[in-house]
């Protein structure tokens, strides 16, 4: 290490870049409604199996109320198929059954 460094210096794209490394989950979900206003912050109500959500819409003009998307923070990243999305979701959900399955049978904590 160089002398005098210290973790505070770190530039902010190195930071970013360090956070995005860490974890990064991005939600199959189906729009159910799109509002048609300003292409670039064109907006949609997303369903997530039952919760539904308001999305940014500006990334996938040409998606539409049926289309399944990928979502990352509020924005919707691209269109999927059915079967993708429905497999992701089914996915997602075993992780957090098992994770949750993991923890309540005796597993200890770190």
């Amino acid at each position: 290490m160089t002398e005098g460094w210290r973790p505070d210096r770190l530039r902010p794209c190195f930071t970013i870049i360090q956070l995005i490394d860490i974890m990064c989950l991005a939600v199959p979900g189906l729009i159910t409604g799109i509002s048609d206003a300003d292409p670039l912050f064109r907006m949609g109500m997303v369903d997530f199996g039952g919760i539904s959500r308001e999305v940014n819409l500006g990334c996938v003009p040409e998606a539409e109320v049926g289309d399944y998307v990928i979502v990352h923070v509020g924005m919707a990243l691209s269109v999927m198929d059915r079967e993708s999305a429905l497999q992701a979701r089914d996915d997602l959900r075993k992780m957090v059954e098992e994770s949750d399955t993991g923890r309540g049978e005796g597993a200890s904590e770190s």
